[in-house]
């Protein structure tokens, strides 16, 4: 597939988030003869970061999702995929939010962490990263769940910033002590749709966050202290559908919770 000129990537990046704006999520992928490869699609991101920007917003961290060997197959994948949170995006525990902004709406239970100082890529290790950790919180990650294009959605998926639409942070706990075991539950309306058991803090919550910081650097973005990093959910989002209480349980890291109307 041939790379798309500056001025394409540039009009669709546009494209993008004026359908973002305007609540017809992924919209552009309904015609069927855009090609967009996933090098690309990372460029459409980025330029569309760039067009956010410069009207106000703030970059406040980065999701790193599909962890999976399974998920990254699903969407042509060799590797996980990022993206990047927005402040005008970021909830606290208890909000209240209306599902006729979002396409789809769906869910996905997962851990964050935030840093205690820059990170330096020529330092970086799995000891490092544990050391520049500062809080770990539970998180409801947002997501418009919806494809148009041709699968494996890859492309699509990165371009609509990995389909992340927003985060529900919960109160954060210090570090841990070394191998402490957790588990974690995505419940809608008092039901557990999902759960994971013997998550072990911190090898299965921080396994993909070493290749995110050098992926950034070959981009020359440093993560800064206090960035909020998403490390990657267990399972697939899942969507709402008429479902209002979404909270997300760990026995080691606390709640949090959302109401959609």
């Amino acid at each position: 597939m041939n790379e798309l000129t500056q001025n394409k990537l540039e009009s669709y990046a546009h494209r993008i988030l004026n359908d973002y704006d305007v609540k017809n999520h992924s919209a552009l992928f309904k015609n069927k003869n855009i090609k967009i490869c996933i090098s690309d699609a990372y460029k459409i991101q980025s330029i569309l970061t760039d067009l956010r920007i410069k009207r106000g917003e703030k970059v406040i961290g980065y999701k790193i999702g599909s962890i999976s060997k399974q998920t990254q197959k699903k969407y042509g994948f060799s590797h996980p995929a990022w993206g990047r949170l927005w402040e005008s995006e970021l909830y606290s525990n208890g909000i209240k939010l209306n599902k006729e902004n979002y396409s789809n709406p769906a869910m996905e239970a997962e851990f964050g962490i935030r840093f205690n100082r820059d990170l330096h890529p020529k330092e970086v290790s799995f000891e490092y990263i544990l050391a520049s950790i500062d809080t770990i919180h539970p998180i409801i990650e947002i997501h418009n769940l919806i494809f148009y294009g041709d699968k494996p959605y890859g492309a699509e998926h990165i371009s609509n910033n990995a389909i992340n639409a927003g985060v529900v942070c919960g109160l954060g706990i210090d570090k841990p002590k070394f191998a402490e075991i957790t588990d974690l539950k995505l419940i809608y309306d008092k039901i557990i749709i999902d759960k994971w058991t013997n998550k072990i803090w911190p090898i299965d919550m921080l396994s993909a966050v070493e290749w995110f910081v050098m992926e950034q650097a070959k981009v020359n973005n440093q993560i800064k202290k206090g960035d909020l990093i998403l490390t990657g959910a267990y399972g697939p989002p899942i969507p709402i559908v008429d479902k209002k209480l979404i909270e997300v349980n760990s026995s080691l890291f606390g709640n949090v919770s959302a109401i959609f109307k």
